[in-house]
């Protein structure tokens, strides 16, 4: 092996990370090598592996291929294959069967359960990995294993594709991710080390020379060094100086340099001339087996070489051999041979005669169907190999993408597109056409490639005119399919012109279709289309559904239904409406409910708003069973999160985040912007419970979350605003609450959720005492009064409970304040609003203790703890410690109230006795549960009538006051 030279420090990096992760202090989980080609990447995984496994720590080695960009999972397959461990593992859950992010948490719970004592998943090559894999690894990144894990991986950062790049960045910057770049080596590693190790008598000066042609890139520098005898032996005996070298000896080393002329091989021309330089020696027999490893890579055995090369083993062995001695080619495990370096498979591939290159993939392929390997080993080589129609080929590829379609739809679509462009342009072939067509835009439609799909949809819909009975039902598939892309691209308006042009043709759709497109028009409201605007549609789509008898239909259209009218508060309507569809699901098997995933999702949504929380669960949890069962990947998300704001809303914090980091990774997935920022919405709230006072990560995810709001300003953005509100809140600055709630809802706040609107009106009441604008305070909480009374729902009038006690609290009133308190927490209490008695209770703390109910005061703190210790909510537990009132020192026997400390209201004295104590103002915002800039803006009134300026005078007055028996 080459020797390490030049990376000490990140060694050094590599051995402490190592330690801390092996004795569970912590540290990043996740090392991620990036640097141009050549640049020793490799070699220094390769170190980092050795030195793990002399600590006697658990190695796993998995490298991406070049030409195998498509097989799903490779090099995690490759990492585990050679170690007894699977891919999957039916004991680690049910997630992994039928969708790609259930397989993520398996191979996370196999790798945590294989970690002990230790364990290093080193992935070399990152840049090559298929769709599938990248995805792993971002749940990996995100989700690490809670065990003695490192995975290492090693990539070309120019050559890393964005979402990846993005991914690693991310985990930067939460800190499970430890980056490093590795740049190019000095000349004293180079001249002083590596050359008197490789090339023995190399003069000083010619090694020189061959670093600054090498530009200090190492690989670049080992090939010149290599390349030197066999250039001096052919040109007889004469050393070879570098302006006779040609241009390996001069080019600067540009692999990565997008805007340098590529060779023909995608390298630098210099050093891939040095390369090749290597295998002019060799004999037409070895250079043909070197030709035959680079087709099929890292699958290169005996058995299989020979059949590729048509020779017998025996001499394919002996050919290994000589090739081996020469350190182009090096043994693998499982018997396998891979050529020294991948850029090295890159060029001698692409050097290949093309005619020839053709047949030994073809060989390769035949081979590996005889000894019964997998479709989706053999559709690379089948590619590589067609020049044309092939019925057979295409089968592989099609068998290959019908397997993968749920774990790996980015590799499926790629699959049904190669077999699209051999299928030819002839009348025969235009049923087929259509069916891979559709196949590739639902893949498409769930790997992230939204736009792609609705294009090739929109193809599906030209090559089937309406009208035609023999394409009706190719085009019904393809409006519907297409409607939903738009819809989860965020372009609403396109969605529905397009359901209503086919609505609207003559001759119409059939009854059946009509429904579909019927139910999918509903599907707008009330994301981004008020749902008054799609009532009669909605109405005469339910009609339809009841003619022909499909209750089915039926109950999907009482779901939509059921959500739009809760989303406006039309709280007669919505139970009637959610209570029928309930009834039709409940009455349904699950074979009957397989295309109601997305109104399952809506009916839990209802039930949710409604305050039905066991029923939105249940429902929710039949719809993620079918869903998963039927590949309905893009309405997990939405499943999933109905769920999570059930746990949220009856205090079940820790599995509200998990549900929701399950959605986001999904979200990820599709692509979706609008659906990332819904989730991400619905996660910063769970967070703001599960994190400490203080900590900002709930108020990063919100930001993130209105980031991919965009400009838009439709239901779910709004969301997204109004989170960043209450995170902003709780994080202490009112003003910038204020603005976030505004922009969600307009002045006038019409964009707001109607049947949560006084929730929301609490935080715009809280936010408006903060910035000293009373008046304003008392509008909302006037308002969210009136609301909730036409809601009539217990959470909703709980939150405007609140708001009113918050501004009787601010006028001095603490015995109303908490009367009004308790009385909240008691209604949301009975609904099953843990979460809202919890906070109610929280706020009765303080006025309890300011009336002189200490006991009181103790006892809210005491059932405030025990309900937020069992839900896992960790800032209100934390928060109601803080909150715990101290018992007051009686006064001096005998005393007067100090004239001028009477003059305070109740607030103010209080206040005034913290500042006392030796608090801070963010001490004190946290004791009463208020922002720091109200706390200063009550110092700043006890100053001016007190007359004092300052916290220490303050003291002292306060001091006195009590020595004298006063306030």
């Amino acid at each position: 092996m080459t020797p390490l030279v030049g990376r000490e420090t990140e060694l050094e990096s590599w051995e402490r990370l190592l330690d801390r992760r092996l004795d569970g202090t912590g540290g990043p989980a996740v090392v991620d090598i990036a640097g141009a080609a050549g640049i020793g990447k490799s070699r220094l995984l390769a170190e980092f592996c050795r030195r793990a496994e002399l600590r006697g720590v658990r190695v796993l080695r998995g490298r991406a291929t070049e030409y195998e960009q498509h097989l799903p999972y490779q090099p995690f397959s490759d990492a585990l294959a050679d170690h007894d461990l699977e891919l999957t593992d039916a004991a680690a859950g049910p997630w992994h069967r039928g969708e790609r992010f259930g397989l993520h948490r398996s191979v996370a719970v196999r790798l945590g359960r294989a970690a002990a004592p230790g364990l290093v998943l080193a992935l070399d090559d990152l840049h090559w990995a298929d769709p599938a894999s990248l995805e792993l690894l971002d749940h990996l990144v995100r989700h690490p294993p809670r065990a003695p894990l490192v995975i290492v991986v090693a990539r070309r950062d120019r050559q890393t594709s964005d979402s990846p790049a993005a991914a690693l960045m991310r985990g930067v910057d939460l800190g499970t991710v430890l980056r490093l770049d590795l740049g190019p080596l000095d000349d004293r590693a180079c001249v002083e080390v590596l050359a008197p190790a490789l090339a023995p008598g190399l003069p000083p000066d010619r090694a020189h020379e061959l670093y600054a042609a090498s530009d200090g890139n190492p690989l670049y520098f080992l090939a010149l060094l290599q390349a030197g005898p066999a250039r001096q032996a052919r040109q007889g005996g004469q050393a070879v100086r570098p302006e006779a070298a040609g241009p390996a000896a001069h080019q600067p080393f540009a692999l990565h340099d997008r805007h340098a002329a590529p060779h023909a091989s995608g390298l630098g021309s210099g050093l891939g001339s040095v390369l090749l330089d290597e295998l002019t020696p060799l004999l037409p027999a070895q250079r043909r087996i070197a030709e035959a490893v680079a087709v099929l890579g890292d699958r290169g055995t005996t058995p299989l070489l020979a059949r590729v090369t048509g020779r017998d083993e025996e001499s394919v062995h002996a050919d290994l051999a000589a090739l081996g001695n020469r350190d182009l080619l090096r043994p693998a495990p499982g018997a396998r041979w891979t050529l020294r370096h991948p850029m090295l498979r890159t060029l001698v591939h692409e050097s290949i005669e093309p005619h020839t290159r053709v047949r030994m993939h073809r060989l390769a392929a035949q081979a590996l169907a005889d000894s019964g390997a997998p479709a989706a080993e053999r559709a690379h080589h089948v590619e590589l190999s067609l020049t044309g129609w092939d019925p057979q080929a295409v089968a592989v590829l099609t068998d290959a993408a019908e397997r993968a379609v749920s774990t790996a739809p980015a590799s499926s679509a790629h699959w049904w597109g190669v077999a699209l462009a051999h299928l030819p342009d002839r009348p025969q072939h235009l049923a087929l056409r259509r069916e891979l067509m559709l196949r590739r835009a639902g893949a498409l439609g769930v790997s992230g490639g939204l736009r792609e799909s609705r294009d090739l949809l929109h193809e599906v819909m030209a090559i089937s005119p309406p009208g035609e009975p023999s394409t009706a039902a190719a085009r019904a598939s393809a409006v519907t399919l297409c409607a939903v892309m738009e819809r989860h691209r965020g372009r609403y308006p396109e969605s529905i012109a397009l359901l209503r042009r086919e609505l609207s043709r003559f001759p119409g759709p059939s009854a059946a279709d009509a429904v579909a497109f019927g139910m999918e028009l509903g599907s707008s409201a009330p994301h981004a289309t008020p749902y008054p605007e799609v009532r009669a549609d909605v109405a005469r789509t339910l009609d339809l559904a009841r003619r022909l008898g499909d209750e089915v239909a039926e109950a999907g259209m009482l779901a939509i239904a059921a959500l739009g009218e809760t989303y406006e508060g039309e709280m007669p309507a919505a139970c009637e409406a959610t209570a029928r569809a309930a009834a039709l699901v409940d009455a349904l098997t699950d074979h009957d409910i397989a295309d109601l995933c997305e109104p399952l999702a809506r009916l839990g949504w209802a039930e949710a708003f409604l305050e039905r929380y066991d029923d939105a669960e249940r429902h929710v949890d039949r719809g993620l069973a079918v869903a998963r069962r039927g590949g309905r990947l893009y309405v997990v998300p939405h499943l999933l999160l109905c769920k999570a704001h059930v746990h949220l809303t009856t205090l079940r914090i820790e599995s509200a985040v998990e549900l929701a980091d399950e959605a986001e990774t999904i979200a990820r997935g599709i692509g979706s912007d609008e659906l990332l920022a819904f989730v991400l919405a619905n996660k910063a709230h769970a967070l703001l419970y599960a994190r400490p006072p203080g900590d900002r990560t709930a108020l990063t995810v919100a930001e993130e979350a209105v980031a991919a709001a965009g400009a838009s300003t439709n239901w779910w953005a709004s969301i997204a605003w109004c989170l960043l509100g209450q995170a902003a809140l709780l994080g202490g600055d009112p003003r910038r609450a204020r603005a976030a709630i505004l922009r969600a809802g307009g002045d006038d706040l019409h964009r707001l959720h109607p049947s949560m609107r006084p929730l929301i009106l609490e935080a715009l009441v809280v936010a408006a005492l903060g910035t000293g604008d009373p008046a304003a305070a008392r509008g909302w909480a006037e308002r969210a009064r009136t609301e909730a009374e036409r809601l009539g729902l217990p959470s909703q009038r709980a939150a405007a409970l609140r708001g009113t006690a918050q501004v009787l609290l601010a006028e001095g009133d603490t015995a109303a304040a908490a009367v009004l308190f308790e009385e909240a927490a008691d209604a949301a209490g009975r609904s099953g609003a843990v979460l809202w008695e919890a906070v109610g209770l929280l706020f009765g703390t303080a006025p309890a203790a300011a009336s002189g109910d200490h006991d009181r005061a103790h006892a809210l703190c005491d059932r405030v703890r025990h309900l937020a210790a069992a839900g896992g909510a960790r800032h209100l537990t934390e928060l109601a410690d803080l909150l715990r009132p101290t018992a007051p020192e009686p006064p001096a026997a005998g005393g007067a109230p100090d004239p001028v400390l009477a003059s305070l209201t109740p607030r103010e004295r209080e206040i005034a006795a913290l500042v006392a104590d030796g608090l801070t103002t963010p001490a004190i915002a946290a004791r009463l549960y208020l922002s720091p800039r109200t706390v200063e803006s009550h110092l700043s009134r006890v100053y001016r009538k007190t007359g004092v300026s300052t916290r220490s005078a303050l003291a002292s007055l306060q001091s006195r006051s009590a020595r004298d028996g006063g306030v």
